[in-house]
């Protein structure tokens, strides 16, 4: 499909220019300390409470993180896990994540062609973990795939956290989504280095053109249906309706098991 051989040359472009600030887009100046410092304290900060709540012990179990990048919170998962299966789209963002973790043996990097969960085996998993991964699919098509995916990889009883984004308004002003909206559009046409020399033009950066890196906004309730329908319980939405929404619960015991 042209729109992942295109997402793919994105994320290996953006991972070559600066990984540490694609992945946490929130500091241009990281260091390797203070990175994978910040992705030890979101596990604090959002995952470990949600394993706790579930009753959830980490320390001999099987995960797989979606969109591992350059392993920001691969490293903290890998101590925490017995084992972690890191997928990701781009190859130079793994190439910089398995230079920082090497002296990790139980992670197994697994190269995504950026729609299935196809290097993981079916009911294999006991944790899928996705942040700020969703939010950059460029089509509801895919996510539509990718949320089954996750079921599918997921044991009965297993427990997945993910995070998307529900805004039903765009976050930027008129002038903005103008500005954005023509770049995108040379993007989508194919005219990716017109597209940059565009965003370059109008003081854009020129590695956030493009749906890989606007994404899609999913409604609360469709990923509610699309994940009961794959066979989710217990499911939990938190902040519906913006752009840092999350979804938890359980894979349900499969009728044909």
């Amino acid at each position: 499909m042209r729109v992942i051989d295109a997402m793919k040359r994105d994320w290996d472009e953006r991972a070559r220019k600066n990984a540490f600030h694609y992945i946490a887009s929130w500091r241009t100046d990281w260091d390797a300390r203070a990175f994978f410092e910040s992705g030890e304290e979101d596990y604090r900060r959002l995952v470990k409470p949600i394993l706790t709540e579930m009753n959830f012990e980490p320390r001999d179990k099987c995960m797989v993180e979606i969109g591992c990048g350059a392993g920001r919170m691969t490293r903290v998962f890998a101590r925490e896990f017995a084992h972690v299966d890191a997928i990701d789209i781009s190859d130079e963002m793994q190439r910089r994540a398995k230079e920082y973790l090497q002296d990790f043996p139980n992670i197994r990097w697994i190269l995504a062609d950026g729609a299935t969960l196809s290097g993981v085996t079916a009911e294999s998993a006991d944790f899928v973990f996705s942040y700020l991964v969703i939010q950059h699919l460029p089509s509801h098509a895919i996510a539509n795939t990718l949320l089954r995916e996750i079921l599918r990889a997921l044991k009965p009883g297993g427990v997945f956290l993910l995070q998307f984004n529900s805004a039903r308004r765009p976050t930027m002003n008129w002038k903005g989504r103008t500005a954005w909206g023509m770049v995108n559009a040379l993007w989508s046409a194919g005219l990716q280095r017109a597209a940059r020399m565009a965003a370059s033009a109008l003081a854009l950066d020129p590695e956030m053109v493009g749906k890989s890196w606007h994404g899609i906004a999913i409604e609360s309730a469709d990923i509610r249906r699309i994940l009961e329908s794959a066979g989710a319980k217990s499911l939990r939405l938190t902040g519906e309706a913006t752009p840092m929404a999350w979804c938890s619960g359980v894979c349900g015991v499969r009728v044909d098991s």
